[in-house]
């Protein structure tokens, strides 16, 4: 039987379309399968099915989601990364650590996942702090352009948290297995969106961030210089370290839209 499968243009690029074609046929597709993205069971005789394709420098993995948790896409992922999500579709992840590094600044980046309290709302948030000075590519000299770069890139500076910040199209979060895998921003001329942070493997989140970003489906990134936030052990101390932030004129943030649940 046909499967209720959407291969995108992308995907059916990366496999050919002898296997794109197969798939949609119901010769190599599952009927049954667990979710990439919300790792609940799905049929696709039953329901529109996406296949995500993972890529990573030597391999690729197919995997199948919801259409309602993600759409048909490509994802380019490292090798590492890759091992892991694979380990995470097997039931064998770990938590990832919260330094990783960054694209394209290859700058380290301290991330933190946090809910965040605005206008009496709770809002599921990622702060990012570099664990060192980042120097605008090609630049000579000391200095910190982490957030000059970001605000060229369409981030808005933030002086206090009273209302949240105004989305930025083009980026997205990236939430596979129910994990946190990436950031992404917009791929060179109009290409497959890159990732900007990637997780050495997937990071995990509360129960209740997941159920925030699902109902939003947007998380809310804040980025700040080194030495502005620090690890803070628990989310009333992160709100106080982002308020103090804001208030020094060090803090900058975007809404971006999630890929995944």
């Amino acid at each position: 039987m046909p499967r209720m499968l959407d291969v995108s243009d992308a995907v059916r690029a990366e496999i050919g379309d002898e296997e794109a074609d197969r798939l949609l046929a119901g010769e190599n597709a599952p009927g049954s399968y667990d979710c990439t993205s919300c790792r609940t069971p799905g049929d696709s005789e039953q329901e529109r099915t996406s296949t995500v394709l993972f890529i990573g420098d030597e391999t690729a993995v197919l995997a199948f989601a919801h259409a309602t948790c993600l759409p048909s896409q490509v994802v380019q992922v490292t090798e590492e990364q890759l091992r892991g999500a694979v380990r995470s579709i097997n039931g064998d992840s770990a938590p990832g650590g919260e330094a990783h590094r960054a694209v394209p600044e290859q700058a380290v980046l301290g991330v933190t996942s946090g809910l965040v309290l605005i206008a009496g709302e709770l809002h599921p948030a990622l702060v990012v702090e570099p664990t060192t000075p980042i120097v605008r590519p090609g630049a000579s000299g000391e200095g910190d352009d982490f957030l000059p770069l970001l605000i060229e890139q369409g981030y808005t500076p933030v002086t206090d948290l009273g209302s949240a910040p105004p989305v930025l199209h083009g980026w997205s979060v990236l939430l596979a297995v129910g994990q946190l895998h990436a950031v992404l921003q917009p791929g060179t001329n109009g290409g497959q969106p890159v990732a900007w942070w990637q997780a050495h493997q997937p990071l995990q989140v509360t129960d209740g961030w997941r159920a925030a970003a699902n109902k939003h489906q947007q998380v809310l990134l804040f980025a700040a210089p080194v030495g502005s936030i620090g690890r803070q052990p628990r989310e009333d101390l992160l709100r106080d370290a982002l308020d103090k932030a804001a208030a020094n004129g060090k803090l900058v943030a975007a809404a971006l839209p999630l890929a995944g649940t």
